[in-house]
């Protein structure tokens, strides 16, 4: 915004400063305004395009100054005007770099008196009448000076219509006028504005640079400051060379013209809680004593210190102890004491990678958190909690590596659940349902280790010991699946769901282990047509805990992963990322199931006796193939097979050819009355 008239703008240097004798006090971010392109700090490259396009005649006819408050766009632009119509000491000087400020125009456009340069005010003047007024004076040629220069500060506050009434001339304007735009919301200007003028986006002062300049300022001003305050104030200026002259300007009038100026002062000025305690707070979270934690959170906010500004300190504290930890080099190119260094080297040091990032995403949430929250302090305390709370629980690689450890080699098998009653076939087709015992054996467990240690963090539950079966020894029943899960199946659906087969957080959230635990998860939640998908629609890529990559079939729905993740999430109390992918997969849990039929339809009909017996019985077939222990599972259930007249086929016959003899076989016992007792 366009400022006040002011006096000569005065190099920073202590010949030049004004004395209360003769000119009344003026603030320091007015009495140290830069002049020209030399006292300009922080925006080297600027400076030498600009430099460079001065000397060389190449002159755009518009410029835009983009960035944040305080670092100097309208004094940027000042000093364009300056360096275009200065004329010298002599007065036939061309346009410089380095403008003389002693010249009639130099001294008028300090003084914001200057009729052929216009400063704007786009904030108070956003209209299409103020635009078409200043049009019509582009036309007349400056009075006195070489160019007639607009000066727009805050031009994203014209309206559109305003935009669009400037486009022509600003694109074609005459010789004599130049177009000087400010901004800190570039975003906001239309780009066929941006596109008319040349763009130069002002950075952020570096702090080194600005702890340098306030220095010599305060002594400039006889100000008694010590290093470690002039810190305190650059780093609350955020880079604002303004903002950070507004604050020594107000500690050195804090302290008085004889008191030196500490960081005591400064912080209790500031108002910021100070840095020792927030090493001290960060320590104390991270070892997780919440008791202490909370009494220095107390001790802080009883002393000034507002709720967001520890958070803020905090995530920054823990910012830099990140970099710190991962790349040591740059530790030198963050402002901070030796003593601060050599404490965030230590502390970094004894913390995992993990800890400091969970840490940052906990802060990040709760400062959103405090600030909508009704009382900061209360929310302040609960962030810093969790925080406390969850830096005692170990990484998911550490605990796979306990419940590895306490996990026993000769565990007994765990007894498999009775499996469900297999649908009734038809006569023509044969269907078969496989026995615990081979689907056990078809699905073995995926290994965890590798997968969940790269999954996401997870708040596990103390270590329990994990029972591990004992794999039986493989017969001919097995070897559909052998080489099922060689040609890529997983097989995991196939396996039977225990007792332990979820991981419980103590909150009563099952977490599945397996894809087959979370198939009967679905099962158990009542949500049998995602149950269903699950079953005949999806191939499974990869399952980590908290992370599935699989493929939909063609028939199956396109949304399926996206109400896969939502019932997950509110199950287990976690997030879950479902991914679909482009690869094969293994096949579904229902072509699993048709293989192992069709294998155990295809072992049961070539077994010699059976097809003696197929043989005695002309056009017979075998409808249906049951094993001794589905017949056992239906007994101890109360029920019947689906066909108790249905001869059973035991797992194991104990058959030998070399042993048999076919004249030993008596057809006439083949009586479909009789039970299965019969054939023993």
């Amino acid at each position: 915004m366009a400022e006040a008239p002011d006096t000569p703008d005065t190099p920073d240097t202590p010949d030049t400063v004004d004395t209360a004798d003769t000119q009344p006090y003026r603030v320091l971010a007015r009495k140290y305004r830069p002049s020209d392109f030399s006292s300009l700090i922080g925006q080297e490259a600027m400076v030498q395009t600009l430099s460079n396009a001065i000397a060389s005649g190449r002159l755009a006819h518009a410029f835009i100054l983009t960035g944040v408050r305080g670092v100097g766009k309208t004094s940027t632009a000042r000093i364009i005007a300056r360096a275009l119509n200065c004329t010298g000491t002599d007065g036939n000087g061309e346009p410089t770099a380095n403008p003389c400020g002693t010249c009639e125009n130099c001294v008028a456009i300090a003084e914001d008196r200057h009729v052929d340069v216009m400063e704007m005010d786009a904030a108070s003047r956003t209209g299409v009448d103020d635009i078409r007024e200043l049009i019509d004076g582009v036309l007349y040629r400056p009075v006195s000076a070489r160019y007639k220069i607009y000066i727009i500060d805050e031009v994203h506050m014209l309206s559109r219509n305003a935009f669009n009434a400037l486009l022509k001339t600003l694109e074609e304007p005459p010789e004599h006028v130049k177009f000087i735009f400010a901004t800190t919301e570039i975003r906001r200007v239309p780009v066929t504005v941006l596109s008319r003028c040349q763009r130069f986006d002002l950075r952020r002062v570096k702090f080194d640079v600005l702890v340098n300049h306030f220095a010599r300022i305060a002594e400039t001003e006889g100000a008694t400051i010590s290093r470690g305050a002039i810190g305190l104030i650059a780093r609350a200026a955020d880079g604002s060379v303004r903002d950070g002259l507004s604050l020594l300007d107000q500690a050195i009038a804090h302290s008085g013209p004889e008191t030196e100026i500490n960081e005591d002062i400064v912080r209790d000025m500031l108002g910021v809680a100070e840095r020792v305690q927030v090493f001290d707070l960060f320590e104390q979270l991270m070892a997780g004593d919440i008791a202490a934690a909370l009494t220095r959170f107390d001790s802080m906010y009883h002393a000034g210190a507002d709720p967001v500004t520890i958070l803020q300190d905090l995530a920054e504290l823990t910012h830099w102890l990140t970099r710190l930890k991962a790349a040591p080099e740059t530790a030198e190119a963050t402002p901070t004491s030796d003593l601060d260094l050599d404490r965030g080297r230590d502390v970094s040091g004894r913390l995992a990678m993990s800890s400091l990032a969970r840490t940052w995403q906990m802060l990040l949430k709760g400062l959103s958190e405090v600030r909508s929250a009704p009382s900061a302090a209360q929310a302040a305390e609960m962030v810093l909690v969790r925080i406390a709370y969850t830096a005692e629980l170990p990484s998911p690689a550490e605990a796979i590596a306990v419940l590895d450890k306490a996990a026993p080699t000769d565990a007994p098998a765990a007894t498999p659940p009775q499996p469900a009653a297999p649908a009734v076939a038809s006569p023509e087709v044969a269907t078969a349902a496989p026995s615990a015992d081979a689907v056990g054996q078809a699905a073995p467990a995926m290994p965890e280790t590798a997968e969940m240690a790269d999954g996401p963090t997870a708040m596990l539950p103390a270590a329990q010991p994990v029972s591990r079966s004992p794999a039986p020894e493989q017969g001919p029943a097995q070897e559909v699946s052998h080489s099922t899960r060689e040609s890529g199946s997983a097989a995991l659906a196939l396996q039977p769901v225990t007792d332990d087969a979820f991981d419980d957080t103590g909150d009563g959230a099952g977490i599945p282990r397996t894809f087959g635990d979370m198939i009967a998860m679905f099962a158990a939640n009542g949500e049998p047509l995602l149950h269903a998908y699950l079953v005949n629609n999806v191939h499974l890529v990869k399952y980590e805990i908290g992370k599935i990559s699989l493929r939909v079939s063609e028939d199956g729905p396109r949304d399926l992963a996206k109400d896969l993740s939502r019932c997950l999430n509110d199950w287990t109390g976690r997030a879950w990322f479902i991914e679909a992918s482009q690869e094969e997969g293994a096949p579904t849990l229902q072509q699993q199931r048709d293989a192992e039929v069709a294998a155990r339809y295809a072992e049961a009909v070539a077994h010699p006796l059976v097809q003696m017996a197929l043989e005695a019985f002309p056009g017979s077939k075998v409808a249906e193939v049951r094993s001794v222990a589905d017949r056992e599972a239906a007994d101890d259930a109360g029920s019947l097979p689906a066909d108790p007249a249905m001869p059973v086929v035991p797992d194991d016959l104990g058959f030998d050819p070399e042993y048999f003899d076919p004249d030993d076989f008596d057809p006439d016992r083949f009586d479909p009355d009789n039970t299965d007792e019969d054939y023993i």
